[in-house]
C-alpha cells in the first residue's frame, strides 16, 4: 500500500475500514433481538404488522438478514487476502451497509411492498457485484464457487420474496430453506478452508492438514443439489431415495471432522467452537436422511439444527476469531466467549431435542452468546488495529 493510500485509510473510522467491523457488529444485534422479537411473538405476545406476518418476516431474516449480513462481513474482508486488492471501505461500505439496514428497517416501516422487496434484493445484488467485480478482475478461479452460491442465494430470495408478494406460503418455504441449505454449502466452503488451517496455528502445529479437493468438489455438488431439491419442493414430502444426497452429506462432514480432530482443540475455546459448529452440519443432514427414511417425525428438528447449532455456532466462533485475526490482536479471545459459545450450543440441542414449551429457554441461550460478542467485541470492532495498520 502506498503511503497516500496508507494515510487515507487511517483516516477512515476504524468501523468502516474493512467489511468483518460492521457487519460483524450489526449482525450479531441483530441476532439478538431478531430471535427475542420471534420468541416473544412464539409465546403469546402480539405480533408487529409486517407484510405476510412475523412468519413470513423470521423465515426471510433468519438467512437473508443475520446469515448474509456475517457472509458479506467475512467475504468483504477475505477478498482482500485473496486478491491482494483493497476491500471495501469508507464511503462505499457505508452505503453498502445503510442499504442492509435500510432492508431490515423495511419491514416495519409504512412503505409499499414494492420498496421492501427492492430494498432486500438490493443489498444482495450489490454485494454479490462487489465480489465478482475483485474476484473476475484478480482471475481467481478458485473462488468462484463462492460466486455460484452467492448467485443461487439470490435465486432463493427471489422466490420467497415472489411467494410474499403473490401470498404464497409454499414459496416462501421452498425459497428460505433452499437458502438455508445453501449457506451451508458456504459454511463448508469456508470452514474446508479456514477451520483445518486455524486448528494448526491455534495448536502450533507445523504439519498442514492434507488437501482433499475431491471432497470439497463432492460437499459443493451435493450441497446445491439438496437445495435445488428444497428449492423445487421434493425436500419438502419424505421419500427414501431423497436420504441419499443427505447421507452422503453426512459422511462427508464426518470425514472432515475425524480428520480434522486433535485433541488439544478442547483446550481451547476458539478451537472447539468452530469443531463444534461444524459438527452440526453432520447433525442437520443426518436428521434430514432420517426424517426421509420414516425414522424421525419432523424435518423442522433437522432444519433447526442447521439454523441454530451450524449456521449460529460456526457464524460465532469465526466472528470471535476473525475479528482478533483482522484487529492485530492476540488469538486468545475473552474468558467469557467460552461461556457464549457453550450456551450457544446448549440452545441448539434445547431447540431440536426439547418440546416447544422450552423454546423460551433455547431463545435465552442464543441471545445471551450474542449479547456476550457484542459486549466483549464492539470495543474491538469499533477500534483502530493495536498494530497501527489499515484494516
Amino acid at each position: 500500500m502506498h503511503l497516500l493510500d496508507r494515510q487515507r485509510a487511517l483516516a477512515i473510522a476504524p468501523l468502516w475500514r474493512l467489511g468483518f467491523r460492521s457487519f460483524f457488529l450489526a449482525g450479531a444485534s441483530f441476532a439478538l433481538l431478531a430471535v427475542a422479537l420471534w420468541a416473544a411473538v412464539l409465546h403469546g405476545a402480539p405480533g408487529l404488522a409486517v407484510p405476510g406476518g412475523m412468519l413470513a418476516w423470521h423465515r426471510h431474516e433468519m438467512p437473508f438478514g443475520f446469515g448474509l449480513a456475517i457472509i458479506a462481513g467475512f467475504l468483504l474482508t477475505a477478498v482482500q487476502n485473496w486478491t491482494g486488492r483493497p476491500g471495501l471501505n469508507g464511503r462505499p461500505l457505508i452505503m453498502l451497509f445503510g442499504v442492509w439496514l435500510a432492508a431490515r428497517l423495511a419491514w416495519f416501516a409504512p412503505v409499499p411492498l414494492a420498496v421492501l422487496i427492492a430494498l432486500q434484493l438490493a443489498f444482495t445484488g450489490l454485494f454479490i457485484t462487489q465480489m465478482a467485480r475483485q474476484l473476475i478482475a484478480a482471475r481467481q478461479r478458485n473462488n468462484y464457487p463462492i460466486l455460484l452460491v452467492l448467485s443461487l442465494l439470490a435465486l432463493c430470495q427471489s422466490l420467497t420474496l415472489a411467494g410474499l408478494a403473490m401470498g404464497d406460503d409454499g414459496w416462501q418455504r421452498r425459497g428460505a430453506l433452499a437458502a438455508l441449505w445453501l449457506i451451508a454449502v458456504m459454511l463448508s466452503l469456508i470452514g474446508g478452508r479456514v477451520i483445518p488451517f486455524f486448528t494448526q496455528r491455534g495448536l502450533g502445529r507445523t504439519e498442514a492438514f492434507a488437501a482433499h479437493p475431491w471432497l470439497d468438489r463432492l460437499l459443493l455438488v451435493c450441497g446445491v443439489l439438496v437445495a435445488v431439491l428444497f428449492a423445487s419442493g421434493h425436500n419438502l414430502q419424505a421419500n427414501s431415495w431423497l436420504a441419499t444426497p443427505f447421507i452422503v452429506l453426512s459422511a462427508l462432514h464426518g470425514q472432515r471432522l475425524w480428520r480434522w480432530h486433535l485433541r488439544g482443540i478442547w483446550r481451547v475455546p476458539l478451537l472447539w467452537s468452530l469443531h463444534l459448529g461444524y459438527a452440526w452440519l453432520l447433525v442437520a443432514s443426518l436428521g434430514m436422511a432420517a426424517w426421509h427414511l420414516g425414522w424421525l417425525t419432523q424435518p423442522n428438528l433437522a432444519n433447526h439444527a442447521l439454523a441454530v447449532g451450524a449456521m449460529g455456532g460456526l457464524i460465532l466462533a469465526m466472528m470471535a476469531r476473525v475479528s482478533l485475526g483482522h484487529t492485530g490482536r492476540a488469538l486468545q479471545s475473552p474468558n467469557a466467549m467460552a461461556w457464549a459459545f457453550g450456551l450457544l450450543n446448549l440452545g441448539a440441542l434445547i431447540r431440536v431435542s426439547a418440546g416447544g414449551s422450552w423454546l423460551w429457554l433455547a431463545a435465552i441461550c442464543w441471545g445471551a452468546s450474542f449479547a456476550l460478542f457484542v459486549g466483549y467485541y464492539a470495543p474491538i470492532l469499533c477500534r483502530a488495529r493495536v498494530d497501527g495498520h489499515p484494516g
